[in-house]
Parts: structure tokens; C-alpha cells; sequence
């Protein structure tokens, strides 16, 4: 047997404790979303960059602030602003939830892959491909939500005013990324292992004699 089970169990530990890791310190940083003005600032001692992650938003001396409502029209919001709003409370959601069912996933592993049983693995690689969904799901709002609040920027302050400014995102963005591709690999270890245990199962079941 080339695949043994202690390969995929060596293999479902390295990256699922990667994809937690990974996924762990993303949402706990600040560089999610970055801006530079240092063509706009030239020789200026005051600079007006800034990187911002899931919570908060700092500056290049490290003094942050939480993310507040960026209108300040009150409850008069439009149609795209609202969109912006609701999406940034989505992504606050989502990706805090895969941390859940990361951590849930990785306790019924550990009990799956010491008890060997079909059912437990089974159980342990859907939920794990759930947790895949909410972190590509956050990830998607999140670019959309990045695309949508520079477009309300630009109408709002105008296409000159953002003129020297470079925005891009940034490594915490990557670290998700990376996390997503180890969740997904994670779980699918675990339908893998699942469907190999449910094979040697039969495999013993027929070798049996019939009373």
C-alpha cells in the first residue's frame, strides 16, 4: 500500500497547522490593504501612507485606529455606500468563522486519525471544505470591498486627488491566501484518507468468512 495512512496523517497535520498559522496571523495584522503617498509627499516630514487590516487602520508610525464608518452623512447612506458597509461586516464575519472551523477541524482530526474511523474522517473533511468556503468567500468580499471603497473614494474626492498615490494590497492578503490553498489540501486529505480507511473496512469485511 504506496498510501499508507500515516502519510496522509503526517501530510493533514504539516498543512492544517500551516493553513491555521497562516490564517491566524492574516486577520491579527494590519497589512491587508496598502496605501503609499510617498510620490505625492516628496521631501514632506509628515507622510499620509497608511496599511489597514480586518480592524484597524495604522500609519508608518505604528499609531492605529479601528475601522470607523467612512460617511460621514449618518444615516443618509446610498445605495453603493451601504453595499461597502455590508460587505465589510461580511468579511468580519467569514474569515473569523474559518478560524473556528479551522481549530473544530483540527480537534476532530486528531480523533479521526487516531481512531481510524471512516465516519469521523468523512465528517472532518466536509467540515474542513466548509471552512474552505468561508475563507474564499471572505477573501472575494474583501477584494470586492477593497475595489468598491476606491471607487467611492474617487467619486467622492475626484480622480486628481488620488493622482501619485499607489494602493495594492499587501502580505497579510497572501497569508490568507496561502491558508485557503492549505485548508483545501487539508481536506481534501481528509476525504482521501476517508475513502481509504472505507475501502480497507471492506476489503476485511469480505475477507471474513459469512456465519
Amino acid at each position: 500500500m504506496k498510501l499508507t495512512l500515516s502519510t496522509l496523517a503526517a501530510f493533514v497535520a504539516s498543512f492544517g497547522v500551516l493553513s491555521f498559522v497562516c490564517l491566524v496571523l492574516a486577520i491579527g495584522t494590519d497589512f491587508w490593504y496598502i496605501i503609499d503617498t510617498s510620490k505625492r509627499e516628496n521631501n514632506s516630514s509628515v507622510s499620509l501612507s497608511s496599511h489597514s487590516g480586518l480592524w484597524r487602520t495604522c500609519n508608518l508610525h505604528n499609531q492605529c485606529w479601528p475601522f470607523m464608518n467612512p460617511f460621514r452623512n449618518g444615516r443618509n447612506f446610498t445605495d453603493s455606500q451601504r453595499q461597502i458597509l455590508n460587505m465589510q461586516g461580511a468579511f468580519m464575519v467569514l474569515l473569523p468563522l474559518s478560524v473556528i472551523v479551522l481549530f473544530v477541524g483540527g480537534m476532530l482530526g486528531v480523533m479521526s486519525m487516531l481512531a481510524r474511523a471512516h465516519p469521523l474522517l468523512l465528517a472532518t473533511g466536509l467540515l474542513l471544505m466548509c471552512g474552505t468556503v468561508f475563507t474564499l468567500a471572505g477573501l472575494c468580499v474583501y477584494v470586492a470591498y477593497s475595489a468598491a471603497a476606491f471607487k467611492e473614494a474617487v467619486c467622492m474626492s475626484g480622480q486628481k486627488t488620488l493622482e501619485d498615490i499607489n494602493i495594492y494590497f499587501g502580505w497579510s492578503l497572501v497569508l490568507a491566501a496561502i491558508s485557503f490553498i492549505s485548508e483545501l489540501l487539508t481536506a481534501t486529505a481528509f476525504l482521501v484518507a476517508s475513502a481509504r480507511v472505507g475501502q480497507l473496512t471492506q476489503q476485511d469485511e469480505d475477507s471474513c468468512p459469512g456465519e
